[in-house]
């Protein structure tokens, strides 16, 4: 088992079986899954089960009960949204893909009840050069990282802090791409296990009347702060403030609960 609890395997022995108990109404012998996914065909029943105890061990979505391997039920599911903790993330990155590219900075707020509750904030060195129009953007110079923390030095520091919390980010495929990145850097084929929601799409569904929705123009509409824009925790901060306004705007629309937050479509 990885030491972070909200890590998760990415390995394809893990992914097949998951879709295999999805299937099977969410349990499966030890025998069934042996055979299926290792392609061990008709194995001894305790064979079988210490097999799968070594899967178990490295993912949590997975258990074993007594000769049945089961998935765990997930804890977000039905979670009301008033009840939630959230992390509101931000990264500043050495370009827009990864591979090559790195973060930067990383910026992150928590969000209990409605208010900001805590943060997180640090420069990270890249261990790679930064484009010049990366600078121009963001003002994050090669000089200004040299002796910062690696990622992997602040991993368990930001793991930790985000802890179970749904995680939020404007334009969040980005921030999780680059998040997952960094982990799988660090511990192989783990990702985070944590659910998250974009406040980018969020407000494409709830203020369609917007001329766009960049961090800047929801911002305005919301009367947020947004100064020093493109560093990570000024980001992180203003889209903390939308990210409060748009739950009380999906209060008001009789949404409560994260799956149904999640089922919003644009």
């Amino acid at each position: 088992m990885p030491i972070y609890h909200n890590l998760i395997s990415d390995s394809l022995l893990i992914n097949e079986t998951i879709q295999l108990l999805q299937s099977s109404g969410g349990r499966a012998s030890a025998v069934k899954v042996v055979d299926y996914v290792m392609k061990i065909s008709m194995p001894e029943p305790d064979f079988a089960r210490n097999l799968v105890l070594d899967m178990i061990e490295i993912d949590p979505r997975l258990q074993l009960n007594n000769d049945t391997v089961e998935l765990v039920p997930k804890k977000f599911a039905n979670r009301k949204l008033a009840e939630t903790d959230y992390v509101v993330f931000d990264f500043e990155t050495t370009g827009a893909k990864t591979p090559p590219c790195r973060v930067t900075e990383i910026g992150a707020y928590r969000v209990q009840n409605g208010k900001i509750t805590d943060e997180f904030h640090t420069l990270v060195n890249p261990e790679s050069a930064i484009p010049f129009f990366i600078t121009q953007l963001t003002g994050i110079s090669d000089r200004m990282v040299r002796y910062e923390p690696k990622f992997r030095d602040v991993a368990e520091d930001f793991l930790g802090f985000i802890g179970d919390s749904v995680l939020v980010a404007h334009n969040a495929n980005f921030d999780m791409r680059f998040l997952n990145y960094e982990i799988s850097l660090i511990h192989g084929d783990y990702r985070v296990a944590n659910p998250h929601l974009c406040t980018v799409q969020l407000s494409r569904k709830l203020l369609p009347h917007i001329d766009n929705h960049r961090l800047n123009t929801v911002a305005n509409y919301y009367s947020v702060s947004l100064v020093n824009h493109h560093r990570a925790a000024e980001d992180a901060r203003a889209t903390a403030h939308i990210f409060i306004n748009l739950l009380e705007d999906l209060q008001m629309r009789g949404v409560h609960d994260l799956a149904t937050a999640k089922k919003l479509k644009v």
